[in-house]
């Protein structure tokens, strides 16, 4: 790590909601970073006392600086708590994923490690099927056999293309993210970028419910020429399968003609994100916003 980044300021944004038994084991991955200068803020949906709970064993633990903003349960609200999270954050760069993504020990370093002026990072997670993911122990993590192929045939991972992602060395990963046609964007479960670049662009947009809002957080970012950084082969989270209650079709499709719009427009700002309409004299001096 460059010791410029390593001097960074660094907040992690997890996005959880009701999901203690998945956080957990998330938070055992933020517990083993070989880089812990870093504060984890859990951006909580409206989670019950069994998250409380969880979240207070692990302070008392003492391995994390924990921050838990919580909303009480008003249906599916991600957008509007990470923009409480955020407010909440003081750090120079932000990394977010969600309560339901294991990182690698070396998860934060390489966000630094990657990060630039100008830039985002965007990386990507593996998908576990439902026996790895329940099959999941704090040894696996500590012993970072979670992250190998091996560990996840053993646990009954189906065999996959992308299970080769996990077998790339350092040299083989960064010349695919070199050439990868994969047209990049910002994926709420392993994304990083700079505070005030988040911040210029008022944040999530609030109206957007679950489908596509962080991509549409990611396109603002883009127009305002903030570029996107490949990582997918060399930065990669362990999701654990889970129910997905809150699909709605309807809000997809509203979902999709707002990000219509702000391509077409070519929209920087949102009036629905951390600084609302009624408080738009807030807005900071100089802010581009696209006809």
């Amino acid at each position: 790590m460059q010791a410029t980044q390593h001097n960074l300021s660094c907040g992690v944004v997890l996005s959880t909601y009701n999901s203690p038994q998945l956080l957990e084991k998330v938070l055992w991955g933020y517990e083993l970073q070989t880089h812990a200068a870093f504060d984890v803020y859990i951006a909580d949906d409206g989670s019950g006392q069994e998250t409380f709970d969880l979240i207070d064993q692990f302070r008392k633990r003492g391995k994390l600086r924990l921050h838990h903003v919580w909303h009480e349960d008003d249906g599916f609200r991600k957008t509007e708590i990470l923009n409480k999270a955020i407010e909440q954050t003081s750090e120079d760069y932000l990394i977010f994923s969600d309560g339901d993504c294991i990182p690698t020990p070396t998860f934060v370093a390489d966000h630094l490690d990657a990060a630039r002026p100008g830039h985002f990072v965007a990386a990507t997670l593996f998908r576990m099927d439902d026996a790895p993911s329940k099959a999941v122990t704090y040894d696996d993590v500590a012993s970072e056999q979670l992250f190998s192929v091996r560990w996840l045939r053993q646990h009954g991972q189906p065999w996959s293309y992308k299970l080769l992602r996990l077998g790339l060395g350092r040299t083989a990963g960064s010349a695919l993210n070199r050439m990868t046609p994969t047209l990049l964007y910002w994926a709420g479960c392993n994304a990083s970028g700079w505070r005030k670049d988040i911040v210029a662009i008022n944040g999530f947009d609030e109206r957007l419910k679950y489908g596509g809002e962080d991509k549409e957080f990611g396109e603002r970012l883009i127009n305002t020429g903030i570029r996107p950084i490949s990582c997918r082969y060399t930065l990669i989270c362990m999701h654990q399968e889970h129910g997905r209650g809150y699909v709605c079709p309807e809000a997809r499709a509203k979902n999709l003609e707002i990000r219509k719009q702000v391509r077409e427009q070519r929209r920087t700002w949102t009036e629905f994100g951390i600084v609302k309409q009624a408080d738009s004299a807030a807005r900071p001096q100089g802010e581009r916003r696209a006809a």
